[in-house]
């Protein structure tokens, strides 16, 4: 919990340091966007290759070392000298943040396996926090007029101990065919030298990944409408609702909150549930929180509108995190590949959503953008209970012993 809090908050620090890199720099919105884009493009083009050096690594390790690069390249983005040295450092945290995503992401698949319990969406509820704690410090610091490159440097030097500490007490990672432990009571099986996985055959290999591709197609669309909410719901209540003052970014904070809460109570629904059920209950919530703000332009509504879509959209990476995880370590891959694969694809609707959503609203309008995103919500709930077949069973069996 204390790594991904960690993770939400390095992301969050540097999310409000945007403005002051656009300030620094003299850049446009295009120039900025190039920057913006180079991290997602170093996370997506060394995820595979450093996924499998997570693999060999073992979560434990891989997560100490990736998450003090992390830190160390959040630390030092504000002293680039050079906008184009700017963008090929941001390469280099995109990766970094990329590779410690998947180590804590595989840690945490393995601790969901040990207890044989649901934990996944509470650890992820964790990400979320830091992410609103990152958010609410930096506006606090910036307001008070401190300097920008002493607070990214301290966030990342308060995180890097926090990372370092925290890395001793992970789990060995779950081998293919290993029992988990008796119930969530019993102590964790004690430290042992991280074994590769057997390796897969080549059609073994395929077949694992088809499906892997499933869960990050579905995931992907989750994230589609995940990034449009982040990166429009301000614009939707300035130009659309015509709030006022603190009611414009009221929308935004709604939807984190309910991200949060939907992930911080969504392991007790998905172990009575199942995560197939979980995902189509949550769709209806998405669908219903983002027809409220579309339909009803009033400030209130449309705040309690977009805190039902964040509720609704809350479990979607959780599960296909969790449900990767499972899958991987019952055919005999590591849990860090597996989760690369799906979360490569996954990732992509973080980058694709926004851009489409802003595409439409210039064409036609932004209502109309945000009522398109839901096409990617109905998918999910009608193809969620056949990919989740399976790795469902496994998980309430698990459960519920």
């Amino acid at each position: 919990m204390a790594l991904l809090f960690c993770s939400g908050f390095l992301y969050a620090t540097w999310g409000v340091h945007v403005p002051t890199v656009k300030a620094m720099f003299d850049l446009n919105d295009a120039s900025l966007s190039v920057a913006m884009f180079a991290v997602a493009g170093g996370a997506i083009v060394t995820m595979s290759r450093l996924a499998r050096w997570v693999g060999r690594a073992g979560s434990q390790r891989a997560s100490l070392h990736s998450g003090i690069a992390l830190a160390l390249t959040s630390a030092f983005i504000l002293s680039m000298p050079s906008y184009w040295g700017l963008v090929g450092w941001l390469a280099l945290y995109g990766a970094a943040n990329a590779t410690y995503d998947v180590a804590v992401n595989a840690q945490a698949a393995t601790l969901e396996s040990r207890y044989r319990k649901p934990i996944m969406a509470s650890l992820h509820g964790c990400f979320s926090l830091g992410g609103m704690a990152g958010a609410l410090v930096g506006g606090v610091w910036l307001a008070h007029h401190g300097s920008p490159q002493w607070h990214i440097g301290l966030a990342a030097l308060g995180c890097a101990v926090v990372i370092i500490v925290g890395a001793r007490f992970m789990q060995p990672d779950m081998l293919p065919g290993e029992a988990p432990v008796a119930s969530a009571d019993t102590e964790p099986s004690p430290a042992r030298a991280h074994t590769p996985p057997p390796v897969l055959s080549e059609a073994s290999r395929r077949k694992l990944h088809r499906k892997l591709m499933g869960f990050g197609v579905l995931a992907f669309l989750g994230l589609v409408v995940e990034g449009a909410m982040y990166d429009w719901t301000a614009v939707y209540m300035r130009e659309v609702v015509s709030a006022q003052g603190a009611w414009i970014g009221a929308g935004y904070a709604a939807f984190s909150v309910g991200m949060a809460a939907g992930r911080f109570s969504g392991d007790p629904v998905r172990a009575r549930m199942g995560g197939a059920r979980l995902l189509r209950a949550s769709s209806l919530v998405c669908v219903g929180g983002v027809l409220l703000a579309l339909l009803w332009r009033e400030p209130a509504a449309a705040v309690a509108g977009f805190a039902l879509a964040g509720l609704g959209l809350s479990n979607v990476m959780p599960v296909m995190f969790a449900a990767s995880g499972e899958v991987a370590r019952s055919a005999g891959m590591a849990s860090a590949e597996a989760i690369a694969v799906m979360a490569r694809l996954a990732y992509l609707g973080l980058l694709i959503g926004p851009v489409l959503i802003g595409a439409i609203a210039h064409g036609i309008s932004l209502p109309v953008a945000l009522a398109a995103g839901l096409l990617c919500i109905v998918p999910i709930a009608a193809l969620a209970p056949k990919m989740l077949a399976g790795v469902d069973g496994r998980a309430t069996a698990s459960s519920k012993d």
